[in-house]
């Protein structure tokens, strides 16, 4: 898979992270299911959320099979399914998003998705909507690394980003090579297992990031089980950004019918930004 779109200006992940370093404050990434409810609130709710103060959106591409997820996150999938919502309708909400922010969006998806969409399709219309930067959750970095060369060409540019996931279990030299082939920003993984919130953060998530700064100068966004202020704000003493998913997901999915819902977001994650800003 290549990355080769090019545009006429700087990323929107790159010029949010450049912000942030300026003002020395941490940014808030929030993740969505796409499609749940449905993909036109969906649009309201990314809205919501940029009002809540956040920096990044995730969009959660819906999947039938999404391994790396925990139940809230399954459930979410499954829900914008039976929605009706598709790659092209998310490719189509991000289109419609354009109109009305630039938030930078991150579109969080298995290969399947795209590999049935078409990579070289996929990479054209995905670009051309809007969308920021790509993280495939089940691409092997070795695979990826195959066009290196290519997304060098293009690292200084308005061009998607290819984001890399480092797990705690990332041996010392392929966490080398992930961070040397990372664009954007590297996604810490923060805990072993799937996506879901925790009771307790990692000990050793302080001494993770610090081995990531060692060998890459990109933002270093941590997620996985983060859920409360207390939590968001603990991880930001260390990470250029935090990511919330899980939390967010499980609000919407108790929420989905209420008319309010965006604004139900919108309170319920402010507290979150609050405490990392």
């Amino acid at each position: 898979m290549t990355l080769s779109a090019p545009a006429t200006s700087a990323n929107r992940i790159d010029a949010a992270f450049a912000r942030l370093r300026a003002a020395g404050r941490c940014g808030f990434m929030a993740y969505l299911a796409a499609g749940d409810p449905d993909l036109e609130r969906t649009a309201g709710l990314v809205l919501a959320l940029e009002r809540a103060g956040v920096d990044f959106v995730e969009l959660g591409v819906p999947f039938s099979d999404p391994l790396a997820d925990g139940i809230v996150n399954q459930l979410a999938a499954a829900r914008a399914l039976r929605a009706g919502a598709t790659l092209p309708g998310v490719l189509a909400c991000v289109r419609a998003l354009r109109q009305q922010t630039q938030v930078p969006l991150v579109l969080y998806t298995y290969m399947n998705p795209v590999y049935a969409y078409g990579f070289e399709r996929f990479e054209r219309d995905a670009a051309g909507a809007g969308v920021d930067g790509l993280l495939l959750l089940d691409l092997p970095p070795d695979e990826a690394a195959r066009n290196a060369e290519l997304r060098r060409d293009h690292a200084d540019n308005g061009a998607m980003k290819m984001i890399r996931l480092i797990a705690p279990t990332t041996p010392p030299a392929r966490l080398r090579d992930i961070a040397a082939a990372g664009e954007g920003f590297l996604y810490y993984v923060s805990r072993e297992g799937v996506t879901g919130e925790r009771q307790e953060l990692s000990a050793s998530l302080a001494a993770q990031v610090a081995a990531i700064r060692a060998v890459s100068a990109l933002p270093v966004a941590v997620g996985f089980g983060i859920s409360t202020p207390e939590q968001a704000a603990a991880v930001a003493r260390s990470a250029d950004a935090v990511v919330v998913g899980s939390a967010i997901v499980r609000q919407i999915g108790e929420h989905g019918a209420d008319p309010d819902l965006p604004g139900v977001i919108e309170r319920f994650v402010r507290p979150l930004v609050d405490a990392i800003h």
